[in-house]
């Protein structure tokens, strides 16, 4: 087993299932794997698929880190709840991350994180060497022109069209979302935190879900 921290990252916010495991800075292992539905019945089994690969067990762990999206409603309580659960039962610090967070990590200079928020919206962050400037918001796409700034790099989903209305360039991210996920835990995970929380930046609209997540308790 490695002498470093071990740091399991994964998410589920989006349309994948996807787990990322970190040690002294070096990924021993990572999976990734597109999926619309059925994140809750495969999340721990792919964790369980990452662990085996790298030779490890749960109990090995030191940390875990989650995503909190902004994103899938549901997708966010499964894997929100699976990173608390684990945690407690192990009794290791679990922190979230946001999705716009983990855009952003390993790119320097001025960044606008852009997740789609679906009926012509995004979820926007600006970032500068990876620090937030400013709170994440719910932006609509012919409003982009409002975030333009000099010398801005554009990251994520539909970046390119971001990247077009405000005359900036776009790049792709850094690291896979499990992995930047692991980084930013691996970072942090030793300094006090709240619980992960779903990040909900609107609300879960007029038509309810039709899976129900795990109920998140306080």
């Amino acid at each position: 087993m490695p002498s470093d921290p071990l740091i399991l990252g994964f998410d589920t916010s989006a349309a994948h299932c996807a787990a990322a495991l970190l040690s002294g800075g070096h990924c021993l292992a990572a999976w990734h794997e597109e999926m619309a539905k059925g994140q809750a019945e495969r999340l721990l089994p792919l964790v369980e698929d990452v662990l085996s690969d790298a030779g490890v067990a749960l109990s090995d762990l030191s940390a875990i880190g989650v995503g909190i999206g902004p994103g899938n409603f549901t997708g966010i309580r499964i894997s929100v709840a699976a990173a608390r659960g684990l945690a407690l039962s192990l009794g290791i610090p679990a922190l979230g991350v946001s999705g716009l967070e983990a855009l952003a990590l390993g790119t320097q200079g001025p960044v606008l994180a852009c997740l789609d928020a679906r009926r012509d919206h995004l979820y926007l962050q600006r970032f500068t060497d990876g620090l937030a400037q400013g709170e994440p918001a719910l932006v609509p796409i012919e409003s982009c022109s409002d975030w333009a700034a000099p010398g801005l790099t554009c990251i994520g989903q539909r970046a390119d069209e971001v990247a077009a209305r405000i005359g900036a360039t776009h790049a792709p991210a850094a690291f896979a979302p499990a992995l930047a996920i692991a980084r930013l835990t691996a970072a942090r995970w030793q300094a006090p935190a709240p619980r992960p929380a779903p990040l909900y930046i609107r609300d879960a609209g007029a038509a309810p879900a039709r899976e129900t997540g795990p109920v998140m308790l306080p």
